[in-house]
C-alpha cells in the first residue's frame, strides 16, 4: 500500500511551474481591469495553453473518455470542442476563486444542500474535516463558512508555495483564508492541526491529489480505471478523531451549488487493520468523486495523468 507516483510524472511538476505567476497576473488584472473586461484576455491565455499543453490536453481526453465509458453516456465522449470547453471552465473557476478570495462573492448566488444539517457545526465548540476535490470549486469553501459565522478556513496543500500563496491571498483580501503546507504528518504538523481543531476552525483538504515526496497512496477503481489515491485525508481523520465530511461546489449557470455530505463520522483502526481500512474509505471516496462527475463533467481540473495510462493516446 506504501508506494510512490513517478517523480517524472507526479501533478506538481507539471503545476508549479507556472501556477503561482499565472495566479498573481490574473489577480493583478483583476483588480485593474475589472473580471468583465479580464474574462477575454484569460480565454487567449487559456487557448494558449490549450495548444501547447500536449499533456493538460491528452489528460483532459482521457478523464472524459473514461467518464463516457464508465456511465455509458455517449454525449460525455471527448472530442477537440469538448476538452477546449474544459479549459474554458478551468479559467472561468479561476475568476471565481478570486471573487471568493477577495469576498466580492454574492452570497445569494450559493445554494446550500445539506440534507444532515452537517452547516450546524460552525456552531459546534470543534471543528472539522472537510474532505472536497478538484471536480468544482474547493475555494468556495470560504463563502461557506460565512454563511453562519466567520471562521478560519485551512486548506491543506502540499505546493511547495503555500507561503507565497498565503501572500496572494493577503493581497485578495482572503482574510479567513489559510494555506498549510503539509508535506509529511509529522507529530509536530498532527499537534497544530489537532489545536486548530480545538479552536473551532475549519481544515478542508481534497482527496484526489497525491503529495509531492513520500506520501502514502492506495489504489482504487475510478471511472472504470485505477488510479492513485491519497492515503492522507483518511489518516488524518483517524489520527485527529474528528469526522471527515465531503464538500463538493459545482457551477450551474451563475449559481454555485455546494453539497455537504456526512461521511464518516469517525474512523478507527486497529494497528494490523489500517491500510485495509484506509484502503475502504478511498474507495468510497472514489466512488462518490466519481458519481459527483456526472452532475458537473466540465469541471474536472485534474490535468495531468490521472490514470497513468498510455494507452489509446490522441495528440
Amino acid at each position: 500500500m506504501k508506494e510512490q507516483a513517478a517523480p517524472n510524472s507526479h501533478w506538481a511538476v507539471h503545476r508549479e511551474r507556472g501556477s503561482f505567476a499565472l495566479m498573481k497576473f490574473t489577480a493583478q488584472a483583476v483588480r485593474l481591469l475589472g473580471r468583465r473586461a479580464m474574462a477575454p484576455l484569460l480565454h487567449v491565455i487559456v487557448l494558449y495553453f490549450y495548444l501547447f499543453g500536449r499533456s493538460a490536453r491528452q489528460s483532459a481526453w482521457d478523464y472524459q473518455r473514461n467518464l463516457a465509458s464508465w456511465s455509458g453516456r455517449r454525449e460525455l465522449a471527448p472530442s477537440a470542442r469538448s476538452v477546449y470547453r474544459q479549459f474554458i471552465a478551468f479559467a472561468d473557476a479561476l475568476l471565481d476563486k478570486l471573487d471568493a478570495w477577495g469576498g466580492r462573492l454574492d452570497l445569494d448566488r450559493l445554494v446550500l444542500h445539506d440534507n444532515d444539517n452537517l452547516h450546524a457545526v460552525l456552531h459546534a465548540p470543534r471543528g472539522q474535516l472537510l474532505v472536497g476535490s478538484h471536480l468544482g470549486n474547493l475555494e468556495i469553501c470560504r463563502a461557506l463558512a460565512e454563511m453562519g459565522r466567520r471562521v478560519t478556513m485551512n486548506v491543506l496543500v502540499h505546493t511547495r508555495h503555500a507561503e507565497r500563496f498565503n501572500r496572494l491571498l493577503d493581497e485578495s483580501g482572503a482574510n479567513n483564508l489559510r494555506l498549510i503546507q503539509v508535506s509529511e504528518l509529522d507529530p509536530a504538523t498532527m499537534l497544530m492541526l489537532s489545536q486548530r481543531l480545538d479552536a473551532g476552525e475549519w481544515l478542508a483538504i481534497a482527496g484526489d491529489r497525491v503529495p509531492l515526496h513520500g506520501g502514502r497512496i492506495a489504489n482504487a477503481d475510478f471511472l472504470g480505471q485505477p488510479a492513485a489515491f491519497p492515503q492522507g485525508p483518511w489518516l488524518l481523520a483517524g489520527l485527529l478523531q474528528c469526522s471527515a465530511n465531503l464538500l463538493f461546489c459545482l457551477k450551474h449557470g451563475e449559481r454555485f451549488h455546494v453539497y455537504l455530505e456526512p461521511f464518516a463520522e469517525r474512523i478507527q483502526w486497529r494497528r494490523s487493520e489500517r491500510d485495509a481500512v484506509i484502503q475502504q474509505w478511498v474507495q468510497r471516496y472514489a466512488d462518490r468523486l466519481a458519481a459527483r462527475c456526472l452532475d458537473a463533467p466540465m469541471q474536472w481540473f485534474n490535468f495531468y495523468p490521472f490514470w497513468n495510462t498510455h494507452e489509446q493516446r490522441r495528440n
